[in-house]
């Protein structure tokens, strides 16, 4: 896997960045948002990931797009990467009878990702605020958070504190803490 050596902030030429990534590059730069960057190839497995961590220094946050039975309640789940998901103890947590994965359309239509990049940064564009973001305990004890910019060939780290207090604010997204 190719790995850039990290960078600080957003790309100095952007002209070949997709505007749903530039838009978070603009986001984070108005909120006043600091960050560091890696870009690398398609990091859509667990394994690409790893390799990632090797260089930007903090640990896989998995985020999961799911949904209730009825489709009527959208949840975007943040939780370590070396933890597996269980659909039922989730559920159970969030007090909803069944989680299932939602399915690409509504992914694309509600946060305006594909599958392989989900990222909180995709909240910017929920302004409806029908997807409820729930974060594991141990994602939030961190002091960093790495995350993708919309698309799943560039890493984000920043201050968990920044993406709490400032992005979240922003986008009016109270996440409901559990521990998984």
């Amino acid at each position: 896997m190719n790995i850039s050596p990290i960078y600080e902030g957003r790309p100095e030429n952007c002209g070949d960045r997709i505007p749903k990534e530039v838009a978070v590059y603009d986001l984070l730069d108005s909120l006043g948002i600091e960050y560091s960057r890696v870009d690398h190839d398609a990091a859509d497995t667990i394994e690409a990931c790893l390799e990632v961590e090797k260089v930007i220094g903090v640990g896989i946050c998995k985020n999961l797009f799911v949904c209730n039975r009825q489709k009527t309640d959208y949840y975007m789940i943040m939780m370590s990467g070396e933890k597996p998901f269980r659909t039922a103890d989730v559920s159970k947590k969030l007090g909803v009878s069944r989680l299932s994965f939602a399915s690409s359309e509504d992914m694309e239509r509600m946060l305006g990702v594909t599958p392989g990049s989900v990222t909180v940064m995709a909240l910017k564009d929920d302004r409806d605020r029908r997807v409820q973001l729930v974060i594991d305990r141990d994602i939030i004890n961190g002091e960093y958070i790495r995350c993708h910019p919309c698309i799943n060939t560039s890493t984000l780290k920043m201050k968990t504190e920044d993406l709490l207090r400032v992005f979240l604010r922003h986008t009016k997204h109270t996440p409901r803490i559990i521990d998984i």
